[in-house]
């Protein structure tokens, strides 16, 4: 089953977000840390099964596997979809102007 769009989890917005550098595993769990600014940490088990499926979904590739250590990047298909996620969460804010309203006329 491939990526087909709509709304991504919060492990994968955060992935694609700090691929925007290549990174390999360790590297990318303190990446997501750093772009999430600590609201999301990942452990291994967790970024391991994501790093698979985005693969197999075509959103990231492997761009170097040197034995020890793959390091992965995000593929044109990935900035893509990652663009549309956040123009997808950017409405869901303007959308939510309205719940700002209803605060500041309590």
């Amino acid at each position: 089953m491939s990526y087909s769009g709509g709304p991504m989890t919060e492990a994968m917005y955060y992935v694609l977000l700090a691929l925007m550098r290549p990174n390999h595993g360790y590297q990318l769990m303190h990446a997501i840390g750093e772009v999430s600014r600590g609201r999301m940490q990942m452990g291994p088990g967790t970024l391991y099964g994501v790093l698979s499926r985005m693969q197999k979904d075509g959103l990231i590739a492997l761009a170097n596997n040197d034995g020890r250590r793959k390091t992965y990047e995000i593929t044109v298909d990935g900035k893509a979809a990652l663009l549309s996620e956040y123009r997808r969460l950017q409405a869901v804010l303007e959308d939510s102007r309205l719940l700002e309203e209803g605060i500041a006329n309590d």
